[in-house]
């Protein structure tokens, strides 16, 4: 048997023709996408229609989700302005170079800890 006979025999035993492989009940889609309300409700349905024990509402304190990678803004601790720079000495973020030299270079020992205190950010020394 050469080569062509062996392949002609090979395609002769896969033909797949006069087999179903669709379901009977498929139909193409009409939609090719679903509009997002539609996505959203279809979610929040199958989210929700569990039994009672594990019916809950979902909000954004209770969905579980990985921390984000994006890095956290960072704001002025005088002005609240978007922060550019930091304080060498005292480590106040400030907008700039005005904020530093009218109010965080003349500031007195113990309020830029302050500041930092209301930031979450102080360091305590025992």
């Amino acid at each position: 048997m050469d080569k062509i006979e062996f392949l002609r025999s090979v395609a002769a035993d896969n033909d797949t023709h006069g087999l179903h492989l669709k379901r009977s009940t498929w139909k193409k889609p009409h939609r090719r996408h679903k509009a997002t309300r539609q996505l959203i409700t279809d979610e929040w349905k199958r989210v929700t229609s569990g039994s009672e024990e594990t019916k809950h509402l979902l909000t954004y304190f209770n969905v579980e989700a990985p921390p984000s990678v994006i890095p956290s803004k960072k704001y002025c601790d005088i002005t609240g302005l978007k922060a550019n720079y930091k304080s060498p000495g005292n480590g106040l973020r400030f907008c700039n170079s005005e904020v530093y030299s009218i109010v965080i270079k003349p500031m007195a020992p113990g309020v830029d800890q302050q500041y930092l205190k209301l930031r979450g950010d102080n360091v305590v020394l025992k």
